[in-house]
């Protein structure tokens, strides 16, 4: 027993319990539609000194994790807001912005100053309630109304919030950490606008510089990352600003670095939301007192109960001022406020640094973990609601009618249509080449049927030889089909270290329209997810778009196709032009195939339709298309049940923001394992 008890205050047996809980408990909590983080802090609780007694938050291993998880919280913060939609609404960004910072702040320093507090602490506690956390981005993104503006507006008003809340919480730290005085004051702005201008440029101008002479070295490039985030925390410190300010700073400037669904990114996000920020989230846990919560609850309810009420009602007034002052629909502005709503990551980070100082007191912390826990689930029910009604503007849709699979449209010259298709298998050779020959004939193009030879250290290497001699096999053999079909075909075998950059290379020195690709059954593999794939890097690093396919006969017999189609957005109704595309190859046809949620009403199901019929008359298809809507809670059911008519189903591949490997949604994901007719995977660059 004692040999038990000793070997859990070692470091190995505490990281160990610590994985299984990130591992275990979140999915458990979903699956009764709780979020998974407040399964983690109820887990610290529960192996915490008022529980099993297991881990401690005063223990050094506890202390190094939870305050790398901290700073890692603040630098996603600042690396998932969107700079390129802040700069399209910065006004109007900044103006709601404004409104649901200094509202919310009000309303918090009212509070502190009613339940005896001082007026440094009271306005620190108005700032825990200023910023907010986009804890239902997700959920929008889902939906496909990201573009809409009242959205955006919302996004690009968290660099607001989260910036002002931790100017307040800094400055209020060194008011309180000294004698205060106007010249003090001044230095600490004075050193903090350095400070800012030096993380914000020197990372941005050092980072672009460093992944430009790198290249594709995303190792170093992620490491570069970890070090500037660190860097940042370090140089807070060093100024006197909390830690958690130059996280958030650096996670805007590297943001710029590293743009938008970039693999670096991805792999930044993945390691982040699986490893270091749970470990935050489950010290909270082990920090929270049991008794010392019960007694928030009951000597304190009234400041429990004014704070939560204070936040949401301050933040929903705020919402209706944007709404009002941008003339924005009921719908729109109860999205803005639900999006605003949740306070977890800067207001989490903010208290603990608070606490730590001095200057807030237990009741205060627990206070806010409640607040959390209602905002928490509150948000996201009611972004759920009102976003769904949501719709893209016109002119966009319209802009997009325009834009075919490559980021323009079909070139203007037939004769320039492109599609390469990399072969491997000899046995889903034929029904890929034959598949780029319907297309690049129908467009009077040309295929290029691509090899691509693993390079070896020593080019007279025998394995080599072999395997150059195994891929011109192949190519005459495409070469062959291709004259069935009367296309020219440009066969080419390339040798190189990365069978996916090779691919990417080849189509964009023959400036492919498309690459085709065969289905690997273990693209959404635990493996794929993790170390990442073929397909997936040629999502990544391809300029134009990529279809996977898994087809089951030959593409002359394809005669009728099913496109799912979530919602109405630019990359969806691509989706449906290659579709078309297809089908005017041989006379198919296709059917639209929308489903929706039970709580959707018929008036919004008549609206969905009659928008994509009219983007479908836009296009004057030579092809029968019909559009079909549905009511279910099990979408993917819906769809595998349908597809049992059709020769061929096209998907639109969608990319998880934190998960490493090709990824698509969970009804997509369980439509391709049920399925039995022929399947396309169709993405874009960099699509999301």
């Amino acid at each position: 027993m004692e040999k038990l008890m000793n070997m859990l205050d070692t470091p190995l047996v505490g990281f160990t319990i610590l994985l299984l809980i990130i591992l275990t408990i979140p999915p458990i909590f979903e699956r009764i539609r709780l979020p998974g983080l407040v399964g983690l802090l109820v887990a610290g609780v529960v192996i915490g000194p008022d529980g099993l007694g297991l881990l401690s938050a005063e223990k050094e291993t506890m202390k190094l994790l939870s305050e790398i998880g901290k700073i890692y919280l603040m630098f996603v913060a600042g690396l998932e807001i969107d700079l390129e939609d802040f700069r399209k609404t910065k006004n109007k960004s900044m103006g709601f912005g404004f409104a649901t910072f200094i509202i919310p702040m009000i309303f918090g320093t009212v509070v502190g100053q009613m339940f005896g507090m001082g007026l440094n602490s009271s306005i620190l506690v108005g700032s825990l309630l200023a910023s907010h956390t986009l804890l239902a981005y997700p959920i929008v993104n889902r939906l496909g109304v990201v573009t809409n503006q009242a959205v955006t507006v919302t996004i690009g008003a968290t660099i607001f919030t989260d910036i002002g809340a931790l100017l307040v919480l800094a400055i209020c730290i060194s008011i309180h950490s000294g004698d205060f005085s106007v010249t003090s004051l001044i230095i600490q702005l004075s050193s903090l606008a350095i400070y800012s201008a030096i993380v914000l440029f020197g990372i941005d101008w050092a980072g672009k510089e460093y992944f430009r002479r790198t290249g594709d070295e995303e190792s170093n490039q992620f490491l570069f990352v970890l070090l500037a985030v660190f860097l940042s925390a370090v140089g807070a410190q060093i100024i006197d600003i909390d830690k958690i300010v130059g996280a958030f700073l650096a996670g805007l400037a590297v943001n710029d670095v590293v743009g938008r669904n970039n693999p670096v990114e991805e792999k930044v996000l993945f390691v982040g939301s699986t490893l270091f920020i749970p470990f935050f989230f489950v010290d909270m846990g082990l920090l929270l007192s049991i008794s010392g919560f019960v007694s928030t609850l009951t000597t304190d309810f009234w400041l429990t109960l004014a704070i939560v009420v204070g936040l949401i009602s301050s933040k929903f007034f705020a919402a209706m001022v944007a709404k009002f002052l941008y003339r924005y629909s009921w719908d729109e502005g109860m999205t803005m406020w639900s999006l605003s709503l949740p306070q977890v990551a800067a207001t989490l980070a903010a208290t603990i640094a608070g606490v730590e100082a001095g200057l807030l007191t237990d009741s205060v912390f627990n206070a806010v973990i409640v607040l959390m826990l209602v905002t928490s689930i509150m948000g996201p029910i009611i972004t759920a609601q009102f976003a769904r009604k949501l719709s893209i503007p016109q002119a966009e849709l319209s802009q997009n009618s325009d834009l075919d699979l490559n980021n323009s449209d079909f070139p203007k010259c037939d004769l320039c249509f492109t599609v390469v298709v990399p072969l491997y298998n000899p046995q889903s050779t034929r029904y890929l080449i034959g598949m780029g020959a319907l297309l690049a004939r129908h467009r009077l193009g040309k295929i290029v049927p691509l090899t691509i030879t693993k390079a070896h250290v020593q080019m007279d290497d025998s394995n080599l030889n072999v395997a150059l001699a195994q891929s011109d096999r192949l190519l005459q053999q495409a070469l062959a089909i291709s004259q069935e079909f009367q296309v020219e075909a440009i066969p080419q075998n390339r040798i190189d270290d990365d069978v996916a950059h090779g691919i990417s290379r080849a189509a964009k020195e023959k400036n492919a329209n498309l690459i085709i690709m065969g289905w690997s059954p273990t693209s959404t593999s635990l493996q794929a997810r993790l170390f990442s794939n073929i397909i997936d890097k040629v999502f990544w690093s391809s300029h134009c778009p990529v279809a996977v396919m898994r087809l089951l006969d030959e593409p002359m017999n394809i005669h009728q196709i099913l496109v799912p189609v979530k919602n109405i957005t630019p990359q969806a109704l691509r989706t449906v032009k290659f579709a078309l595309l297809f089908a005017d190859t041989n006379k198919a046809a296709v059917t639209l195939l929308h489903v929706s949620d039970r709580q959707t009403t018929k008036e919004e199901l008549d609206n969905f339709e009659s928008e994509l019929s009219l983007f479908i008359s836009q296009l004057q298809p030579q092809v029968d298309i019909a559009i079909k809507t549905s009511r279910s809670d099990a979408p993917a059911q819906v769809i595998i049940q349908n597809a049992r008519s059709y020769d061929l189903i096209i998907l639109r591949s969608m990319r998880r923001r934190t998960a490493g490997g090709l990824a698509v949604s969970d009804v997509t994901n369980q439509v391709i394992k049920e399925i039995s007719c022929s399947m396309v995977l169709f993405g874009e660059p960099h699509s999301n």
